[in-house]
């Protein structure tokens, strides 16, 4: 991109500042709490399950499995695997799909399964992926891969243009699904084992649950094209594969499903809180929830990026929160190794949020993303073992005397050493 003119200066704002130019002001398009919303119960009530599941959309289905996938040296390999076994239909977003050897990857997985007959359907956003590269894009559309760009960079209406889908989905034949925080490009890569590989998180889901992931992709899909996906291909029966309890739930301009759910669950927390979020960047009210849950006694502890993070001035708008924060009791600390991308929050050791929602206006008011939430005490000690491992990494922030930021601990591993396998 050449920033040497106006149109690029001007790009370049929008992209790297969008997060604080346009999250939060008239843009917004849809309803949004105005209130904090009160502590009525806790999430391991049958109440919080009756309330996530008619507020935020889809209820919550048993019966589903969930491996999670630590890092690109773990999520590539199942994702390019799951596309090569497609039978039927491959159904894939994505924010971020930049030119590089594991893009050329997934081109060539998705062009021989669309050679080979199956319907395969790309939802690429206009914008995270204008460094895919003209001959991965070319590649897909003539091995006929049906491509749709999401919302054009240069649409005048603002709105449209502030509008992305930030969604990390891929779903399989209707039976297989992936949700996370995994891009496709060569950041993820590895085994966040050096800066230039990223530290995250993805999913892979089999059971009821999927079609709720599929059902938000179509909506999408319908939006974009005006076809609607439906029958065995894209929704077959789907039989019970695991243990799990989950919903899938999507954020957009038009639906705050998101900051529902974030209000929602800081407001049941009575014991533990832990998110990490690779932009932590809440609003007012989000703030007041967690300061409020600090107060009543719950433990609240946040891990966030350091100085190895791509978004600069989120980190600067983020760190002017942290003093009001951390005199109310809430617990920050800052990754060292590597940029870390995880965007997780555990509540009382039992509700877990994955998927690709950020802690920020842009991702809860403005972007389409998804989300996956599980009610299991298993699954969510795997994630406690994983952003226990990831803080070990980190320093805590405290305050001086006067009120200035300061960092209490060194890190407590060498740099490089990476979260455990599952």
């Amino acid at each position: 991109m050449n920033l040497n003119n106006s149109w690029g200066r001007i790009f370049a704002l929008a992209t790297a500042g969008g997060f604080l130019l346009f999250g939060g002001c008239a843009l917004k398009m849809g309803k949004q709490p105005r209130q904090e919303i009160a502590p009525l119960y806790s999430v391991h009530s049958p109440e919080f399950r009756q309330a996530a599941g008619s507020l935020l959309g889809p209820n919550f289905v048993p019966g589903n499995n969930i491996t999670t996938l630590v890092n690109g040296n773990q999520i590539f390999p199942a994702m390019l695997g799951a596309i090569r076994s497609a039978k039927h239909s491959i159904n894939f977003e994505t924010y971020t799909f930049w030119d590089g050897e594991i893009a050329h990857q997934f081109t060539e997985a998705l062009a021989e399964r669309a050679q080979a007959g199956v319907k395969v359907n790309a939802i690429l956003d206009a914008q995270g992926t204008q460094k895919m590269g003209r001959q991965n894009l070319e590649r897909l559309r003539n091995a006929g891969v049906e491509v749709a760009k999401y919302h054009s960079v240069l649409w005048p209406d603002p709105r449209r243009y502030n509008n992305r889908t930030h969604r990390k989905l891929l779903i399989i034949d209707g039976k297989i699904g992936f949700v996370g925080g995994a891009g496709i490009a060569d950041l993820w890569t590895g085994n966040a084992d050096s800066p230039q590989h990223w530290r995250d998180n993805h999913y892979k889901i089999t059971g009821p649950v999927v079609a709720q992931l599929q059902g938000s992709f179509a909506i999408s899909w319908l939006k974009i094209g005006g076809e609607v996906l439906h029958g065995p291909n894209y929704f077959p029966p789907l039989a019970n594969t695991g243990p799990y309890l989950a919903q899938a739930i999507r954020g957009g301009a038009h639906y705050e499903n998101l900051d529902l759910m974030y209000l929602l669950a800081i407001a049941s927390a009575q014991k533990t809180l832990r998110i990490e979020n690779a932009y932590f960047l809440p609003d007012d009210l989000v703030r007041k929830e967690l300061i409020e849950a600090a107060k009543r006694g719950v433990k609240v502890e946040i891990v966030v990026p350091g100085k190895k993070i791509d978004q600069k001035l989120v980190r600067l708008a983020s760190r002017r929160q942290w003093p009001e924060l951390v005199r109310a009791g809430v617990r920050i600390f800052e990754y060292q190794p590597t940029m870390v991308h995880v965007k997780l929050m555990i509540v009382d050791d039992i509700f877990v949020s994955v998927g690709s929602g950020n802690f920020d206006n842009r991702s809860i008011r403005l972007n389409d993303e998804a989300n996956l939430d599980v009610l299991d005490r298993n699954f969510a000690a795997q994630q406690i073992r994983l952003f226990e491992s990831d803080k070990k990494q980190c320093r805590e922030v405290t305050l001086d005397k006067t009120g200035g930021l300061l960092f209490a601990n060194p890190i407590q591993q060498a740099a490089g050493v990476v979260a455990p396998q599952l």
